[in-house]
């Protein structure tokens, strides 16, 4: 019995979705065309998946003559975090911070690599300090607050 799959897509479809994405738009034989410079695969294989691919909802297409053509109908960056998210909370139980943590610490990452988290993570801290300062700013000054009525009694 096979394994179902963390996520909604199957490896396949994942790598035709790629190819769409990088593509813009694509017709069966683009895909196949595609998939071809590192594995054989049949054109019917790649037409079924993309119908199925168009039927969950990630891809779209039009009539152009004979031939279908596919494009994303959901972005890539959507897909990305909704299958990322799928994985943090049935693996790390939902902890973005496990996550991360696995990830750096068994993945060997590169100066550029490390450094653009770094920077992310400087950004993220520069976010938090600006939306707590707003925080501050939009609290009422409780010594300037007298009502007319206040004034009256006094």
């Amino acid at each position: 019995m096979r394994k179902k799959s963390l996520t909604s897509l199957g490896e396949t479809e994942m790598e035709v979705l790629h190819h769409v994405w990088d593509l813009g738009e694509a017709t069966v034989s683009d895909v196949r065309e595609r998939i071809l410079r590192d594995r054989d695969i049949a054109y019917t294989t790649v037409m079924t998946v993309l119908k199925k691919l168009s039927e969950k909802g990630y891809l779209q297409y039009r009539k152009d003559g004979r031939s279908y053509v596919y494009s994303a109908a959901v972005p890539q960056e959507d897909v990305q975090h909704t299958l990322l998210h799928r994985l943090m909370d049935k693996v790390f139980h939902g902890s973005p911070s496990a996550l991360l943590q696995t990830l750096i610490q068994r993945e060997k990452l590169d100066e550029d690599e490390q450094a653009s988290i770094r920077d992310l993570l400087a950004q993220l801290d520069a976010q938090d300090a600006a939306d707590r300062g707003s925080d501050i700013d939009d609290k009422p000054d409780s010594t300037s607050s007298r009502s007319e009525s206040d004034a009256d009694d006094a």
